[in-house]
């Protein structure tokens, strides 16, 4: 099979987004898994944090932090206090993940994206309340680029870890979707590869585990069927194959099982 982490030696880094909602159900098996192919290869992490958040303040989990925006769009309803709140999980998550690979003989560093490495454009304004359309301040943005030489040190034996933060043109720090970061950081540092880690074991048409699809195909579903965190898993990977990268895949399993298609969804332009 070509493109897989066991016959690759060109020294590009491998892409994970590590899902908020499932840190905690990894195994010391599947951070065994990520160091071996960390020690082979560059490794950039991009974690989530929704579980932690709620964990920390319960209103977190709540539908009111949740916002809608007018093409259905979901996002977290995001103020100063809660990218302080995003910033503290991060640090506690930040510090368990590296100490997990450190002692499995992978050097490793956090780096905020909001610190030069990921640029923001001008957020969604018009939010739905009460069924009603109204203008609210939200600290989130699209992400419109990436400063790679910010990624200092890619090297095997040494892994990346990004909280998904950015900086707009006012110089806000705001927040950005993980899936969404972790496509821009995948196309920007010219990687094969975006591994999207979640808590579902395949993408679901149907109720059927798919195994492959092309970019057309999970579009199609993303827009009609997908839901959620799925929808965003999707357009992630629709804007991470149009900036390059070869494959997309998504799954719960260690990321050596998902990079050889032995199971999750694998996502490709044609």
């Amino acid at each position: 099979m070509s493109g897989t982490a066991e016959n690759r030696d060109d020294g590009t880094p491998t892409v994970v987004k590590l899902g908020g909602s499932c840190l905690d159900d990894l195994d010391g098996a599947w951070w065994d898994d990520l160091a071996r192919l960390g020690r082979e290869r560059p490794l950039i992490l991009v974690h989530g944090w929704s579980k932690p958040l709620k964990r920390l303040r319960p209103r977190y989990g709540e539908p009111s932090a949740i916002l809608r925006d007018r093409y259905g769009n979901q996002s977290r309803w995001t103020t100063p206090e809660v990218i302080d709140d995003i910033k503290a999980v991060s640090a506690e998550l930040g510090e368990e993940v590296l100490g997990r690979l450190e002692r499995r003989g992978v050097t490793a560093e956090r780096l905020l994206g909001s610190d030069g490495l990921v640029e923001a454009g001008e957020g969604e304004r018009w939010w739905w309340r009460d069924k009603q359309l109204v203008e609210l301040e939200n600290l989130v943005g699209p992400i419109t680029g990436v400063d790679p030489a910010r990624l200092k040190n890619l090297q095997p034996g040494h892994a990346c870890l990004v909280t998904p933060l950015a900086r707009n043109a006012a110089g806000q720090e705001v927040n950005t979707d993980a899936d969404r970061a972790a496509a821009a950081l995948a196309g920007a540092t010219g990687t094969t590869d975006l591994v999207l880690v979640t808590d579902v074991a395949h993408l679901l048409i149907g109720g059927e585990p798919v195994r492959r699809i092309t970019a057309k195909a999970a579009a199609a579903f993303r827009d009609k069927g997908a839901t959620g965190g799925m929808r965003k898993k999707l357009r992630a990977a629709d804007e991470a194959l149009a900036r390059g990268v070869e494959r997309v895949v998504i799954g719960s399993a260690p990321v050596t099982d998902l990079l050889t298609a032995r199971t999750g969804t694998v996502i490709t332009r044609n």
